[in-house]
């Protein structure tokens, strides 16, 4: 009986976890942490979202259960917001599943089409969810780069050719958590020719379809001609509009995919509160005007951060989308690793980030900074970080320790 049980074995400690008890005991002690490690928007939700709620759960009726593929309004306000957003037609009925956040949908895809020992392609490092959803459902998980590109379609096509089983599934996730790479239109057609060659199903996250900063929006797998035979795409109203807590997500695209979902949330849940999605009703449905307030700050936030780790000796790419930065670790402490770097810079620079390695082992060389503190303590997190890098009381280099 002192056994772990099966699938829990199938589950490495949890990464974040350590990070997370560092910071609790810090905050227990009294120190000021700024923490930039998890993806939760500290903005409130728009007005006009919340004061639709309270207007609705002032029903009684509205107490009730629900529905656990969403009520027909809000997947018919999914619907539109596609058709204006990609310009991609979906039928409210068939092809959207309303979902409690993307978290959820993914993991309950993988349960609904995977058998064991069945062989799933995803992106390393990724969203941790991406593989181990896939993992808890007893399938087996094989990474390809998590950059859009040459590597990636290669990766997947070698990957088809020589795994046994064949893949069924691959992840693709653009922008991308944590990495925020970003995906174009004719990446996406390539991705889509060579899915339907192989026979295999492009699982889509687009989470973070509305944070965008330089360029042209992201675009959805589903644009390509073809692309819903073989797609279905999860997205969120987390981060759009501010909603992390009110866990609301959608599932859209291939019919047989949404079906299976569908069955299998039959199984496990009610849907969302109702008032929830009545109020995600309205906000896709009304003023867009709070997507573009959300979009500005995260953009000058990111330009806060990335200029000030830039002029503290730190260089960090500038993402061009979602809410993070993915950070390499500076080369005089790459020998830690990113979880050591993650808790020496929260015990020197009371600065609370996440370590690479909790998304993939190929993350191990950076660090993920979320967005998701004003501009003051954001500047107040740069000067700490700065004092941190110019310092002796940093880590020496290992070729430091080698000499003495």
């Amino acid at each position: 009986m002192s056994e772990e049980f099966h699938r829990i074995r199938r589950l490495p400690p949890y990464v974040f976890a350590e990070v997370n008890a560092a910071k609790a005991k810090a905050r227990a002690a009294a120190e000021d942490i700024i923490d930039l490690g998890m993806g939760n928007p500290d903005s409130p939700t728009p007005p006009h979202i919340v004061a639709k709620l309270v207007e609705t759960v002032q029903d009684p009726r509205s107490h009730r259960y629900s529905t656990s593929k969403g009520i027909p309004g809000l997947r018919r306000a999914q619907a539109a917001y596609y058709e204006r957003r990609f310009g991609v037609k979906l039928d409210p009925e068939t092809e959207v599943i309303a979902t409690l956040g993307s978290k959820e949908g993914l993991a309950n895809l993988a349960a609904a089409i995977t058998s064991p020992g069945d062989t799933i392609l995803v992106p390393n490092p990724s969203y941790p969810i991406h593989q181990f959803g896939f993992i808890i459902a007893g399938a087996s998980v094989r990474s390809i780069p998590a950059h859009p590109g040459e590597d990636m379609l290669r990766a997947i096509d070698s990957a088809v050719r020589h795994s046994v089983p064949k893949p069924t599934a691959l992840i693709v996730n653009f922008p991308s958590n944590p990495t925020a790479y970003m995906a174009d239109l004719d990446f996406y057609k390539e991705l889509v020719a060579l899915a339907r060659k192989t026979e295999i199903f492009i699982i889509s996250d687009l989470a973070y379809s509305e944070i965008y900063f330089d360029g042209n929006p992201p675009p959805s797998v589903l644009q390509v001609p073809g692309a819903k035979d073989i797609t279905i795409e999860f997205t969120s109203m987390s981060k759009t509009y501010s909603m992390p807590g009110w866990r609301m997500g959608f599932g859209v695209g291939n019919p047989r995919l949404i079906k299976a979902l569908t069955r299998m949330k039959s199984y496990l849940d009610y849907g969302a509160f109702t008032p929830i999605q009545v109020a995600a009703t309205a906000a896709l449905n009304g003023p867009q005007d709070c997507v573009e307030e959300m979009r500005t700050l995260y953009r000058e936030r990111r330009d806060i951060l990335i200029k000030g780790l830039h002029s503290a000796g730190w260089d960090v790419p500038s993402p061009n989308g979602s809410m993070f930065a993915w950070a390499p670790i500076p080369p005089r402490f790459a020998h830690l690793g990113s979880l050591e770097f993650s808790k020496l810079l929260m015990e020197k620079a009371k600065v609370a980030v996440a370590p690479g390695i909790g998304f993939g082992e190929h993350g191990d060389g950076h660090v993920r900074i979320a967005l998701v503190e004003n501009a003051h303590r954001l500047r107040q997190a740069i000067r700490n970080i700065r004092g941190f890098l110019t310092t002796d009381n940093a880590a020496p280099a290992e070729d430091d320790l080698e000499t003495k």
